[in-house]
């Protein structure tokens, strides 16, 4: 009975894990298969959408990469999102270990607002930091980007690194200090090692939300050259009511196969990084 019931248990979690693989895996799969299609195999409605019904074409990728400015626009976002993260990191960090070491009582709840300010929704800002980067003459251009997303990026960061160094005991620190370091090089020399998950979550977050930004990028820039792949391909892509499924499918495609790598590679690390400051 005992066995049998080991089984039952076993295939249900074969189940539940196949079935979230394979809704995680579809979007891919469909995005791949729209990319090599014909226009009359994607459209025809007489034809299986989820197989090749005539032979596969490069079309798409063809006036994907030598009709629109795709490759410029994963440059700019590559820019941007370096960009973003190396200010990120640059001031997260020395923030949440300030407030965490030095800040006492009022660091946590500083650390709360500092997170509160995370919560307010971007469609009620975009309008007064649109205003903001206009008078600073920087409309048409990715430093815009690169300025704004920061405001965003920081609050979350800062609040997620205060709870993973306050898991980091003390001790090590002062032990540190003892040998002769000084409270910056405790802090680089054996803080930040131990917390290479909880950076890595920020790289990975800031880096995501730097791509896949959509209001700021279209409020900010219009020239096509300039533009990211969060907005470059469905502006320059969709022409009124005409929607270029293949080309549309083929740039998500390639643009999210960097961060689907990303997480996997860094998968357990990225979730340590959520998780880690929560145990005492």
């Amino acid at each position: 009975m005992r066995p049998l019931r080991k089984l039952a248990a076993r295939g249900g979690l074969y189940t539940v894990v196949g079935a979230f693989s394979f809704f995680g895996a579809f979007p891919f799969y469909w995005m791949l298969i729209a990319t090599f299609k014909t226009d009359h195999d994607l459209f025809s409605p007489t034809n299986n959408p989820f197989l090749f019904n005539e032979p596969p074409t490069l079309d798409h990728l063809r006036l994907l990469f030598f009709e629109t400015h795709y490759l410029q626009y994963l440059l700019n976002t590559f820019w941007v999102g370096l960009a973003v993260v190396a200010i990120t990191l640059a001031t997260a960090v020395p923030a949440a270990y300030s407030l965490t070491r030095w800040a006492r009582g009022w660091g946590e709840t500083m650390g709360i607002g500092i997170f509160l300010t995370y919560l307010v929704p971007g469609t009620i800002l975009f309008i007064p930091l649109s205003r903001f980067i206009a008078f600073l003459g920087l409309h048409e251009s990715l430093w815009s980007l690169i300025l704004i997303y920061p405001t965003f990026t920081i609050p979350f960061c800062t609040w997620l690194l205060m709870g993973f160094f306050k898991s980091i005991p003390k001790d090590i620190e002062e032990q540190a200090m003892i040998d002769g370091e000084s409270r910056l090089g405790a802090m680089v020399k054996v803080v930040l090692p131990i917390s290479v998950s909880g950076i890595l979550t920020v790289v990975v977050f800031a880096f995501t939300l730097a791509m896949h930004e959509f209001i700021y990028a279209l409020t900010f820039i219009s020239v096509s050259a300039k533009k990211t792949v969060s907005i470059g391909v469905p502006t320059e892509l969709v022409r009124g009511d005409v929607f270029q499924w293949g080309p549309l499918m083929a740039g998500a495609l390639i643009a999210s196969i960097p961060v689907a790598i990303l997480y996997t590679f860094f998968l357990d690390r990225f979730i340590a990084g959520f998780t880690m400051g929560s145990v005492k």
